[in-house]
C-alpha cells in the first residue's frame, strides 16, 4: 500500500501535524513490510527527498510566517504531476484550505481514494474574532458558512478522520455524513516517567529548585490562547513572588508578549523549538505541572505527552482535548479567564498528585502507543482503499 499525505500545516518547527506524519513514516519501517510513503509539502524549493520506501516533495511556497515557518501552497499543477507520478493507493489531506480540494479534484481525475484529517476546528478561532469584534449576527454570520463550507468540502473525502468523538459528533450535526474516529498516539518507550542518567533539566536551565515548574509546548498564537496563559502568570508572580518559573517550547506571532512577559518576572525560560523527542520528554519530566490554556484543541497531543511522562495536566474545561485527561480535573480553570486559570493552577500546585499521575502514565502506555493507532488507521486505509468506486 503506497499511502501519500499532503498538507499545508508543516515547517521545521511545527508541532503536533508534523509529529503524527514522522510517526506514520516511522511505523512504516519498523512495523510493515511493503507499505510505501509518500509526503507532499511546502517548502523554500522544490526538491525530492528519499529514504527507505519514503519520499519527501517539497514544492516551493512563500512564507506566510517568519516565527512559525508555514508556507502557502499556491503551486497546485505540482500537487497533480507529483501525483501522477506517484500513483498511490490513497490520499490523506491535512488541512481544510486550497490543497484539500486539490486533493479531492486530484484523486476523482486519477481514480485515488482520497481521506481527510480534520486536525484542526478552524472556524473556533474565527468565530471568537467575530464575536469580540463585529457582533452576534455577523458570528452567527460566519457560523452558518462554516458549516456550509466543512459539509461541502468534507462530504467530497472517502472518510473523514477525526481525533475526538465529540467533534465528530458535531461535524455531523453539520451535515458531515462519513465520519471516523481516530485518535492520535505517543511514543511510549521515550515518553515514560523514568529519566535518564545524568537528567537534569533544573541544573541545565538555572531554575531554582524550590519553585514550581509549570511548563508549556505549542504555538505562541491566538488560537492556542497563550495570551490566557502569560496573563496568568504574570499574575501567579505579582501575587507570589519567586514561587512559579514557566518553561515556554515553541514560537509564534505571540513571541513579543512572552519576551515582555520574561522581563516583567524574570521567571521565564524559552526555548524556540525542540526537535529531539527525548529532550522534549525530559522537560516534561522535570516540570511539576504542565498547563494547556487551549480551548478549541480536536485532540491535544502535547497533554498525552505530558500524562505518559507523569506529568499532571492543568487547563481549561471545555474543548474536545478533555476526554484524554486521564486524572481529575476537579481543580481545572471552569472559565477562560487568567484569573481562573491562575487560581487552577495555584491550587493544583498544593496537590499530592503522584499517586494519580502514575495511574494516568499507564493507562496512557495501554491506550494510545502509535502502534495501536497505526494498526486501526492502516486497517481503515484498505477498507477505504477495497470499498472505493471511481466516479464515472
Amino acid at each position: 500500500m503506497k499511502i501519500c499525505d499532503i498538507t499545508q500545516f508543516y515547517s521545521p518547527v511545527s508541532g503536533g501535524v508534523k509529529r503524527y506524519v514522522s510517526e506514520k513514516v516511522r511505523h512504516i519501517r519498523e512495523r510493515t513490510a511493503g507499505d510505501e510513503h509518500i509526503l507532499i509539502i511546502p517548502g523554500e524549493r522544490d526538491a525530492v527527498i528519499t529514504e527507505d520506501r519514503a519520499r519527501v516533495y517539497t514544492i516551493k511556497s512563500p512564507l506566510i510566517s517568519r516565527t512559525s515557518r508555514y508556507r502557502v501552497l499556491l503551486r497546485l499543477e505540482a500537487v497533480e504531476s507529483i501525483l501522477m507520478r506517484e500513483r498511490p493507493d490513497i490520499i490523506e489531506s491535512g488541512d481544510p484550505y486550497q490543497v484539500a480540494w486539490k486533493a479531492v479534484h486530484s484523486g476523482t481525475a486519477l481514480r485515488i481514494p482520497v481521506v481527510g484529517f480534520y486536525h484542526s476546528h478552524f472556524p473556533e478561532a474565527y468565530v471568537r474574532t467575530a464575536r469580540k469584534y463585529c457582533g452576534p449576527l455577523v458570528t452567527e454570520m460566519f457560523m452558518d458558512f462554516s458549516r456550509r463550507y466543512i459539509r461541502s468540502l468534507y462530504n467530497r473525502f472517502a472518510r473523514t478522520l477525526v481525533p475526538s468523538p465529540a467533534l465528530g459528533d458535531l461535524l455531523t450535526s453539520w451535515g458531515v455524513r462519513n465520519i471516523a474516529h481516530i485518535d492520535l498516539g505517543v511514543d511510549t518507550a521515550i515518553f515514560h516517567p523514568q529519566p535518564a542518567p545524568g537528567e537534569d533539566v533544573h541544573a541545565e536551565f538555572a531554575i531554582p529548585r524550590d519553585c514550581t515548574l509549570l511548563l508549556y509546548v505549542g504555538r505562541l498564537a491566538q488560537e492556542k490562547n497563550t495570551q490566557t496563559l502569560f496573563a496568568a502568570f504574570r499574575d501567579l508572580t505579582r501575587r507570589h513572588p519567586r514561587r512559579f518559573h514557566l518553561f515556554v517550547v515553541g514560537d509564534g506571532l505571540q513571541r513579543r508578549e512572552l519576551l515582555d512577559l520574561q522581563r516583567a518576572t524574570g521567571a521565564v525560560t524559552w526555548l524556540d523549538y525542540c526537535a529531539e523527542a527525548p529532550r522534549l520528554a525530559a522537560l516534561y519530566r522535570a516540570a511539576d505541572l504542565f498547563v494547556h490554556p487551549g480551548v478549541q484543541e480536536t485532540f491535544g497531543l502535547v497533554t498525552l505527552e505530558a500524562q505518559a511522562c507523569g506529568t499532571p495536566v492543568i487547563g481549561i474545561h471545555g474543548s474536545y482535548m478533555d476526554r484524554i485527561i486521564h486524572s481529575s480535573q476537579a481543580l481545572w480553570a471552569r472559565e477562560n479567564s487568567a484569573g481562573a486559570l491562575a487560581a487552577a493552577i495555584e491550587e493544583t500546585s498544593h496537590e499530592d498528585l503522584s499517586k494519580a499521575n502514575a495511574r494516568a502514565s499507564q493507562r496512557v502506555a495501554a491506550q494510545y502507543s502509535w502502534a495501536q493507532v497505526f494498526t486501526r488507521m492502516f486497517d481503515l486505509y484498505r477498507e477505504v482503499i477495497q470499498d472505493y468506486v471511481p466516479r464515472s
